[in-house]
């Protein structure tokens, strides 16, 4: 976060001082109503007692870069522990959610690939663990290189925990439930993202700047906070006992006796009975498994040209998804509830795709989705400014859309390719969604150069993501196919790829 600061001013400035005092105009230039936040006129005195509401006490000819501030709030961001104030550092901030897509990139791809050689089950947990230990570590990050390292690894290990943690949900049920069990999962994504937003609010005074002693008690208590965040996680390794396997993956690799194990406790904690002569049925069909390899699927033309559209709804979905919640901090209003609002309004979009998606089906719920964040951010950047409450009713309605659009494509992409290849082909798709997620953070700089641009380039992306989406097979109570075969029989037509 870059929060607002100006120079502090020698001889005026004492502990505790405010951010705008009666003279402040006399000593720092302003931009329109805003003090400069890292040039100070040269103070033209030296007696510590100066009156400095005084303009003769300062040479407003001269101007000096300084090197210690006066911040507005008692916010407190990585700007104050690693010092990157000034414009020239205003990337360096931008980059630590870049850096950790760039982990994303990395995790999606070969968490895919080793989930579906080695197992759901292993991905999710040990993902989720080495996240733990990264965040941990990376509270105690002497420097900003050291920050951005753990960052990465963050997200390298937990990144394809999420992807893992929802195929695995989609191959435990039927088609009926695919929808419900994708709304869960994601609702449980935006809680996190509220109770996050929720410390940061409450905790916002961390670090506020007095003196150095203050400073390393308020580091202590920060780092207290993220223990409480990152340990929990540490003891998921009971997982390893607690969920099971894939059916779908295990019958995939011919572990026909696992399978049937776990679809017994299915049973049983349902409370019902599965006969060996049904299960003998199962053993039967399971006996044809597949040997189809990654680079098979592009050697069919149908599917290439799926996962090529894939790919770019994906970059696109994580494109608006990302952007417009960090982009809502920007709006006017209360930085922490304007986030907050934008994540909380994810949970309905995600329960409405229950009902939309088999009723609409999925293509044009996923067109229909891309088309309401265009248009809703079309219309936004005609808003004058002062109707704040419209603007973020629209910011709101875009998210809606997007977040519907990410909960429909994961829907969509697990149904369309097959489950030999399915965490390979969602990762590398989720790979390239990282795309779209680490150019997101850089969008709020494009505000810088015009205003109403990233709000721009969102309606042309989703526009288009959304005629593109059309092209799809309808794919509502389509079971989910086993072989590169079954996968290109989906939606045999011409109007469809």
């Amino acid at each position: 976060m870059d929060v607002e600061y100006r120079c502090e001013v020698p001889k005026c400035d004492r502990e505790n001082s405010h951010f705008d005092p009666p003279w402040i105009q006399n000593a720092v230039p302003f931009i329109g109503a805003i003090p400069a936040k890292c040039m100070r006129y040269v103070v033209n005195i030296t007696d510590d007692l100066a009156n400095c509401t005084e303009e003769s006490v300062f040479m407003t000819t001269k101007l000096e870069k300084c090197n210690k501030f006066v911040y507005k709030t008692r916010e407190k961001s990585i700007l104050h522990e690693y010092n990157l104030h000034c414009d020239e550092n205003v990337w360096k901030l931008a980059l630590v959610g870049t850096v950790n897509n760039m982990g994303q990139f990395l995790s999606m791809f070969f968490s895919g690939i080793i989930s579906d050689k080695f197992g759901r089950k292993v991905v999710f947990v040990l993902g989720l663990i080495f996240c733990s230990i990264c965040g941990l570590i990376r509270t105690q990050a002497p420097s900003y290189v050291w920050f951005l390292v753990f960052e990465f690894l963050d997200a390298v290990f937990g990144a394809g925990s999420y992807v893992c943690g929802f195929i695995l949900g989609v191959e435990l049920v039927g088609p009926k439930r695919r929808v419900l069990i994708s709304t869960l999962l994601s609702s449980s994504y935006t809680l996190g993202e509220v109770f996050v937003a929720g410390l940061a609010w409450i905790f916002q005074d961390w670090r506020h700047v007095i003196n150095g002693h203050v400073i390393k008690q308020l580091n202590i208590i920060s780092r207290l906070v993220n223990y409480f965040l990152y340990t929990p996680p540490l003891f998921l390794f009971v997982y390893f006992w607690i969920i099971p396997e894939s059916i779908r993956w295990n019958l995939s690799k011919g572990k026909t006796d696992d399978a049937k194990n776990t679809l017994r406790q299915v049973a049983s904690v349902n409370g019902k009975e599965l006969s060996e002569h049904s299960l003998e049925k199962l053993f039967k069909v399971s006996q044809i498994e597949s040997n189809d390899s990654f680079f098979d699927v592009f050697k069919t033309p149908i599917l290439i040209c799926r996962l090529v559209v894939c790919f770019f709804c994906w970059m696109t979905c994580s494109f608006l998804f990302f952007g417009l919640t960090l982009n809502s901090v920007g709006l006017a209003g209360n930085n922490y509830l304007d986030f907050i609002l934008t994540c909380l309004v994810e949970i309905p979009a995600y329960f409405a795709c229950i009902y939309i998606v088999d009723r609409l089906g999925r293509r044009w719920s996923l067109s229909g989705s891309f088309f309401i964040t265009g248009i809703s951010c079309c219309v936004y950047t005609f808003i004058p400014a002062g109707f704040s409450n419209l603007s973020l009713t629209l910011w709101l309605l875009a998210k809606f859309g997007a977040t519907a659009a990410y909960t429909v494509i994961f829907v969509v992409t697990s149904e369309l390719f097959p489950t030999s290849l399915r965490h390979s082909l969602v990762g590398a798709c989720s790979t390239f969604a990282t795309i779209g997620s680490m150019v997101a953070p850089q969008t709020p700089l494009l505000a810088k150069i015009w205003d109403p641009l990233p709000a721009i380039l969102y309606t042309i992306m989703a526009v288009i993501a959304g005629f593109l989406t059309l092209l799809f097979p309808e794919t509502v109570d389509v079971t989910l196919p086993d072989t590169i075969e079954e996968a290109v029989r989906i939606g045999k037509s011409k109007r469809h790829i």
